[in-house]
């Protein structure tokens, strides 16, 4: 390993310091004042980031917990990208993975954090350009393309209710179709199990698959007494999502 040059030195030396301001000395020739000052500005920069994205989180844990948190994150966490919008994502890593929080949360935090992110994910989430596509074409016999901008989703607690008004108890198995629209706008659709699983079969097949066919095994995999019946609540289904915009229309 190269040794590392005497501003890289100082920039390590400081950056531990900002961390630890009472267990690691300053650099030599900087004063308390500045350090502070400085620390200080990297410290709400890194906040504003997250309160951003996080304003439920934030509202729920409150002024003491919520500033606890963040100072935490800003000690203990090693980011990997120096994009500020990556900072969310970073921060959503921590918190899953940390296996001992500087103070007790709610079981659902984790959740309902992650629920939040999702909508920064996707909206800038990278895209390439869809398939030639019919809007208006028959999403039953035809192949549905769902927006590439879309993510399929499962929590254990019902992340899109939890706020100041309202917390959960208990679990409560949710699932959402969090997709960005014709208009670049984010939008978030709550599903059933069976719902989930269509969006999901349609997801994979990446417009390989017609409406009918993904009904159809979907039927089979839940042993269905009457198929047609399923077919007919699917073919609802997909016209609902093609109205919402998480479907673009049936593949050319």
């Amino acid at each position: 390993m190269n040794a590392l040059l005497p501003f890289q030195d100082f920039q390590f030396a400081l950056a531990r310091h900002l961390r630890y301001p009472r267990r690691v000395p300053r650099p030599m020739g900087v004063s308390a004042r500045r350090t502070e000052i400085y620390r200080g500005l990297v410290r709400n920069n890194l906040e504003g980031f997250l309160l951003a994205c996080f304003p439920i989180t934030h509202a729920l844990l409150g002024a003491r917990r919520w500033p606890r948190l963040v100072d935490a994150f800003f000690r203990e966490a090693r980011c990997h990208t120096p994009y500020f919008r990556e900072i969310p994502r970073e921060f959503l890593h921590w918190l899953l993975e940390t296996p001992s929080l500087p103070m007790t949360v709610p079981p659902w935090l984790p959740e309902l954090a992650h629920y939040e992110w999702v909508e920064l994910a996707v909206d800038v989430m990278d895209t390439l350009p869809s398939p030639a596509y019919n809007p208006t074409g028959n999403l039953l016999d035809g192949q549905p393309l769902l927006s590439a901008a879309a993510m399929n989703l499962a929590y254990a607690w019902p992340v899109h209710r939890i706020g100041p008004q309202w917390r959960p108890r208990k679990p409560s198995a949710t699932h959402l179709l969090v997709f960005r629209d014709a208009y670049e706008a984010v939008q978030f659709i709550a599903l059933n199990p069976v719902s989930a699983r269509l969006v999901a079969l349609l997801h994979a097949a990446e417009g390989q698959l017609s409406g009918r066919e993904a009904c159809v095994q979907i039927a089979h995999e839940l042993q269905h007494p009457e198929p047609e019946s399923l077919l007919m609540h699917g073919a609802h289904l997909l016209d609902q999502l093609r109205t919402a915009g998480a479907i673009l229309g049936s593949k050319k």
